[in-house]
């Protein structure tokens, strides 16, 4: 996976890695950027691309806001002294207020929140985290159908 500069509310960054497939199962009404807190190995695996969030999900526990799946794979070099668990369940790092506003927001209005991207900012490794309501089948379907229409269209009217 290479890195890549995006333009994130003016800041450049760089991704480390994105979940795709949260786009496509939820539809996403806001974002909230997190700090993690990483063990030394991981951070050299996340400078070296090596992570996945494919299957990860974030859940609220005693006041506290927790990455749970999240993959970061191990660099044979990097720890050779600590037993390395990629899976392990990483604490996200936000102020008292907005963690208060996603309880809130998760156990009245039954929101969930999903990783979305995981990149650099300032030397830190940030996640941004959506809040999202899952979808049906036939919001994807709809969404597909959206998509290959977009994709078709531009063939159409691309110059040849």
């Amino acid at each position: 996976m290479s890195a890549r500069k995006t333009s994130k509310k003016g800041a450049a960054s760089n991704q480390i890695a994105v979940n795709k497939k949260a786009r496509f199962d939820y539809f996403i009404e806001n974002h909230v950027e997190a700090g993690l807190a990483l063990q030394g190995w991981e951070v050299k695996s996340l400078r070296a691309g090596r992570a996945q969030l494919t299957e990860s999900y974030v859940l609220l526990r005693d006041g506290e806001a927790w990455l749970f799946g999240a993959h970061i794979a191990p660099l044979t070099s990097a720890s050779t002294h600590i037993k390395t668990d990629p899976t392990r369940t990483r604490k996200l790092l936000l102020h008292r207020h907005e963690i208060d506003n996603l309880i809130g927001q998760v156990e009245r209005k039954g929101y969930t929140l999903v990783p979305l991207s995981l990149y650099w900012k300032k030397g830190r490794a940030k996640l941004d985290i959506g809040l999202a309501k899952g979808k049906k089948q036939h919001d994807k379907r709809a969404a597909q159908k959206d998509r290959d229409w977009e994709r078709e269209r531009a063939r159409m009217l691309k110059p040849r």
